[in-house]
């Protein structure tokens, strides 16, 4: 089973329009790892997360805002013969990004995000209370790397459509 790299950019963002979850790496300042789910949004390059003020993820951020996301995608166990086990693999598609957080503090802006997320699930435009938009903290993760890849590819036919 291959493994492919993907750097067109349209077959990159149909992975992310797929996705509902990514994965957020961040880490502690004793280099301890911490890896959570979060919802998001992507616009532009852009990846936006929202969250409470306070709590871990917070207090991490605020020593070190150099971020890891990862999104997986189109998971299928795979195999070239059903009696070999080293021949099993998942095909699947997935997307690390480094980055680093800018916190954004704007009113009206984090309610543009927060629809721009909203859209990502349901295709609908909401309305927010002020304390439910006061109260949040909306990331913005500017990419510094993006590596796409498709794993679990045959030899015989390339599954990164």
């Amino acid at each position: 089973m291959k493994t492919i790299e993907i750097t067109d950019l349209s077959k990159i963002e149909t992975i992310i329009a797929k996705a509902k979850v990514c994965y957020v790496a961040l880490c502690e300042p004793t280099g301890i790892p911490y890896v959570f789910p979060m919802n998001f949004g992507y616009q532009d390059g852009i990846f936006y997360l929202h969250s409470g003020k306070e709590g871990r993820k917070i207090d991490i951020l605020h020593q070190n805002r150099r971020i890891c996301l990862n999104i997986n995608v189109e998971n299928e166990l795979v195999w070239q013969h059903p009696d070999v086990a080293c021949s099993y693999s998942m095909r699947s598609k997935s997307l690390t990004v480094e980055g680093e957080v800018e916190f954004i503090e704007n009113y009206d802006k984090k309610v543009e995000i927060l629809n721009l997320m909203m859209q990502h699930y349901t295709q609908r435009k909401f309305t927010y209370s002020a304390p439910a938009i006061n109260n949040i903290l909306v990331w913005k993760v500017n990419p510094q790397k993006i590596s796409c890849r498709a794993f679990g590819q045959s030899a015989k036919k390339q599954y990164i459509e």
